[in-house]
């Protein structure tokens, strides 16, 4: 079974996020086709990974504060990503810069409690 390697423009999704947000890989040596390749580094907020809209969890201080003023009532606040460390497993076979390439099961943990999937890899994997 092949695994897809995860490229600029890919798709991702946050759990406890509205939207869905595309993933951004530069500055990052290309794969073939011009096309930028992530490692499992690539987790820098507003750079490779963007906002999901509003945030659902209590964890983020800007929806604790909103749904306390709004007297528990939960009130999602705009996403702010807060990675809690590298993307996790990476490839075990295909480096870039030293770094595991990012593939299509990894996942990436925020700080405040959702866990980021990626929903489409940006491209489809080839099995020979």
């Amino acid at each position: 079974m092949a695994v897809s390697v995860v490229v600029s423009g890919a798709m991702s999704a946050c759990s406890m996020g509205a939207a869905p947000a595309s993933l951004m890989f530069l500055p990052s040596p290309m794969a073939s086709g011009g096309t930028q390749m992530g490692t499992i580094m690539n987790m820098t907020p507003f750079l490779n990974v963007l906002p999901f809209g509003v945030c659902d969890s209590l964890a983020n201080p800007a929806v604790a504060g909103a749904t306390a003023a709004a007297m528990g009532a939960l009130t999602p606040m705009p996403c702010t990503p807060t990675p809690a460390g590298p993307w996790s497993p990476g490839s075990p076979t295909a480096v870039l810069g030293g770094m595991p390439l990012l593939t299509a099961p990894c996942i990436l943990n925020c700080s405040f409690a959702g866990a980021i999937t990626i929903s489409f890899p940006g491209q489809v994997a080839c099995s020979s």
